[in-house]
C-alpha cells in the first residue's frame, strides 16, 4: 500500500477551520511507518482536471485566495494519485486536507474546497479506465456534495452507512458491501470523525481496522482488489494518529 501526501498539508495557515488546525497533519501522519508504506508525492491537480468536476467562476473564486488554492488543488491531485495507484493495483491512502465530500460543483462547505474523491474518479472515467465506482463514506456527515457530483452517473453508488452505535454500523457496511458484484473500483471517503472521542461518539480504533479490512474484502472480491481512500474529517487530535494507522492495516 502507499501514503498519497505532500508536505504543503503540514501549513495550517491555508484558513482558520477545524480540517486548518495546526498539528493535525503531523498526528495524522504519526502512526504512519514509512518503511511499511512509502509515500507517493503528487503534482497538483490542472485547471482542465478542476473543470469536469466544478464550475469556473467557483474555481476562479477559490483561485482569489492564492495559499488555499494551492493546497486544495494539491489535495485533489493526491487523491487522483491515490486512484491512479489503486487502478494499477496498488491500494492507496491520500493523506491529504482541505478535505471535499461537502463540494458541489460551484460552492462547498464544511471546510471543504474542491471535492477531491470525485476529482480521482472523473480522472480514472475520463481515461476510459473505469465504467462504474462505489463510494463509501465512513464520515460522520453525509457526503453531500459526492452525492450531488455523481448523481448523473449510473455506474456510481455512494454509500453513507448511519447507526446509532459501532456494532450496528459495522453489520451495516458489511451488508451493503457483501451486495457488491461487480465494480471498476471501490473509494472510500475516511473521516475519523465518527470516533468516540471525537463528535461521532461512536466507533473506537478497532472499529477503523474492521472498516479497513471489510473493504479490502470486498475490492478483493468484488474489483479486482482496486481501492483507494482519502482523507475527509478526524479532529481529535491524540488519537488521529493511531486510528489512520488502524484503518490503513485493514485496508493494505
Amino acid at each position: 500500500m502507499k501514503i498519497a501526501f505532500d508536505e504543503a498539508f503540514f501549513d495550517s495557515d491555508y484558513s482558520d477551520d477545524n480540517a486548518a488546525l495546526p498539528g493535525r497533519m503531523e498526528a495524522a501522519l504519526s502512526s504512519i511507518d514509512p518503511g511499511r508504506w512509502s509515500t507517493l508525492v503528487p503534482e497538483p491537480a490542472t485547471i482542465t482536471q478542476l473543470l469536469r468536476v466544478h464550475d469556473g467562476e467557483y474555481i476562479e473564486s477559490i483561485a482569489a485566495k492564492p495559499r488555499l488554492f494551492a493546497v486544495a488543488r494539491i489535495a485533489a491531485g493526491a487523491a487522483i494519485t491515490a486512484a491512479e495507484a489503486a487502478y494499477a493495483g496498488e491500494p492507496c491512502f491520500a493523506c491529504i486536507r482541505p478535505p471535499g465530500h461537502h463540494a458541489y460543483r460551484d460552492r462547498a462547505w464544511g471546510y471543504c474546497v474542491f471535492n477531491n474523491i470525485v476529482l480521482a474518479l472523473m480522472e480514472l472515467r475520463e481515461n476510459h479506465a473505469i465504467e462504474s465506482a462505489f463510494v463509501i463514506d465512513i464520515d460522520q456527515h453525509t457526503g453531500d456534495g459526492t452525492r450531488s457530483l455523481l448523481g448523473d452517473w449510473s455506474g456510481a453508488t455512494v454509500f453513507n452507512p448511519f447507526a446509532e452505535d459501532a456494532a450496528t454500523y459495522l453489520k451495516l457496511i458489511e451488508a451493503r458491501l457483501s451486495e457488491i458484484r461487480e465494480v471498476s473500483i471501490i473509494a472510500v471517503s475516511a473521516g475519523f470523525d465518527a470516533y468516540k472521542l471525537d463528535v461521532g461518539h461512536k466507533l473506537s480504533r478497532s472499529d477503523f481496522r474492521s472498516i479497513g479490512a471489510l473493504v479490502r474484502r470486498a475490492s478483493v472480491r468484488a474489483s479486482k482488489g482496486r481501492r483507494f481512500a482519502v482523507l475527509e474529517g478526524g479532529y481529535y487530535l491524540p488519537d488521529l494518529g493511531s486510528n489512520v494507522h488502524a484503518f490503513c492495516e485493514g485496508f493494505e
